[in-house]
């Protein structure tokens, strides 16, 4: 190990000067390179400067035909989409529509039971039974009675009456008695 150091030394203190021209040489590469750059730079800000009107203006065209053409390719999607929407609304609809239908039989049907049930007359009993009074109506016509009109009831009103007494204990046993009797 010794012997590598020693090696090793020689070769930096004879290679010193060399490195020192090499580093020297890199500083000035990158100092030159930096230099360049920054003219780059300060060159595309005046082109920039002197031309920005004229690329800002074509921008600016090229901005509104892309968007004409946008506009008409999803014009032309929007049309295609509200089809498919108002076709699909029109079929929903439809379903719509005829469960409703289905809902509203199934509910007749039903009420229909259970009026039946309950043994309420229905449409057909009540246009047989007039058929029924119509007909007995002209055989009373036949055999020469006339069958008597109803008459409105007229409203009466009642007499005042004076104050109801009230019962004594003892009268109304009296009453409690005889009904019961009377069962």
């Amino acid at each position: 190990m010794a012997k590598l150091k020693k090696t090793a030394r020689k070769t930096t203190s004879a290679g010193t000067p060399d490195l020192q021209a090499q580093a020297e040489r890199l500083s000035k590469n990158l100092g030159e390179s930096a230099q360049q750059v920054w003219l780059a730079g300060v060159g595309a800000f005046g082109r920039a400067q002197s031309e920005g009107t004229k690329l800002f203006e074509t921008l600016v065209k090229e901005g509104l035909s892309l968007e004409q053409v946008t506009r008409k390719v999803a014009g032309g999607k929007v049309e295609a989409v509200r089809d498919a929407v108002e076709s699909k609304v029109g079929q929903a609809r439809e379903r719509a529509s005829d469960t409703w239908d289905r809902l509203e039989k199934v509910f007749e049907e039903r009420v229909q039971r259970a009026l039946r049930r309950l043994e309420v007359p229905g449409r057909e009993d009540l246009s047989a039974l007039i058929d029924r009074v119509d007909s007995l109506n002209a055989q009373l016509r036949k055999l020469g009675g006339a069958p008597t009109p109803r008459k409105k009831a007229t409203a009466k009103k009642p007499a005042s009456k004076a104050p109801a007494k009230k019962a004594t204990p003892a009268k109304r046993t009296t009453k409690k008695a005889t009904r019961k009797t009377a069962k």
